[in-house]
């Protein structure tokens, strides 16, 4: 079994930088670590993946190049750069065990999840 615990949430400028957290309890050395974030009216949306083992990591194109997403031990961070309003939502960690095959941002695949913690940038 394992469980997630985000942390980090809070209100940032537009422009700015913010970082959540996600820390595990039980065995993710073979999972799929994901972010996710799901804004008001708006479906659950793949922001970024790490994979197990090499730890390569692949990014929604919506924040490639201004998110980066890391992972030390049990702990994975999305360090977030150059924010946008559009960026403002709840931000879900999500482990995934059966993923191999499959495209990294279905929501359903992931069986482990978050509380998620809320981000909102203002303008």
């Amino acid at each position: 079994q394992v469980s997630l615990l985000e942390s980090g949430g809070g209100s940032v400028q537009a422009g700015g930088s913010h970082k959540v957290s996600c820390t595990a309890r039980g065995h993710t050395d073979d999972k799929l670590m994901a972010w996710f974030r799901q804004a008001p009216g708006n479906s659950r949306e793949g922001v970024a993946v790490i994979y197990p083992g090499g730890g390569s990591t692949v990014y929604a194109d919506s924040v490639q190049g201004r998110f980066i997403m890391s992972q030390n031990k049990k702990t994975v961070t999305l360090q977030m750069n150059n924010l946008k309003p559009e960026d403002t939502a709840m931000y879900y960690c999500a482990a995934a065990t059966f993923w191999y095959g499959k495209t990294w941002n279905n929501a359903r695949d992931y069986e482990y999840w978050g509380q998620g913690v809320q981000v909102t940038v203002s303008s």
